[in-house]
């Protein structure tokens, strides 16, 4: 078997560990430091496709739309929100950790299409909570593929945007009928209830990381009334 190249090393704020960029031949992995494993890898990428599609379908005949996308990671969550919208549209994305910008630059461009490189891309580095905070309503679709959905496993801020008062302030940063789709490892029955009862109307669906076979991820989605 060819051995795994080891590119680089990012650390995550706030002792949340170290993220190791590796390459094998085509084939990129993104893991965490320790005994969790691999959490991006760049031949398993369908669920954060399926994840843009969907959070994305209200947008196909819409000029000027803003997505937000929070976590870059390989880039095919923001590659196909891309796809989804016109050539009027913006989409910024967030990436917390600089190296993660600054691989999908180099050798990650290629895996997604160079989606960075898209005139319509905004790059914000940083907390992609300082986006959702703002109480202006200004997104029509906002696309969270963000750690590992409703339970934070690198960063322990990232729970904020899952918490009832983080889905409040999200609530008010999102159009009328805007979309928010979040990306998750699993179900979480609990995460559901708890975004019916800031106001949004509520849909799961269960997608494969492989187009029909892999793991089964879950992506929600919340629709501003």
């Amino acid at each position: 078997m060819i051995p795994w190249t080891h590119l680089d090393t990012a650390i995550i704020p706030n002792n949340g560990g170290e993220l190791k960029l590796s390459q094998r031949e085509k084939e990129f992995s993104i893991r965490l430091s320790g005994i969790r494993g691999e959490l991006m890898n760049s031949r398993v990428y369908n669920s954060e496709k399926v994840l843009s599609e969907l959070g994305c379908a209200h947008l196909k005949t819409s000029k000027n739309a803003h997505v937000l996308v929070g976590g870059l990671g390989m880039g095919y969550t923001l590659s196909s929100a891309l796809k989804a919208v016109d050539e009027t549209s913006i989409v910024t994305v967030a990436e917390l950790i600089p190296e993660v910008v600054k691989w999908n630059q180099g050798p990650l461009g290629n895996c997604a299409g160079n989606p960075l490189q898209d005139s319509r891309t905004r790059v914000c580095v940083g907390d992609v909570k300082a986006l959702l905070n703002t109480k202006t309503p200004t997104y029509d679709a906002v696309l969270l593929d963000v750690d590992n959905g409703p339970e934070g496993l690198t960063h322990s801020d990232n729970n904020w945007i899952y918490s009832e008062v983080g889905l409040k302030e999200i609530f008010k940063v999102m159009k009328a009928n805007g979309m928010l789709a979040i990306w998750s490892a699993g179900p979480d029955y609990l995460f559901e209830v708890r975004l019916k009862k800031i106001g949004f109307k509520v849909d799961t669906r269960v997608v494969r990381a492989r187009p029909g076979k892999g793991s089964k991820h879950t992506i929600f989605l919340a629709k501003k009334a």
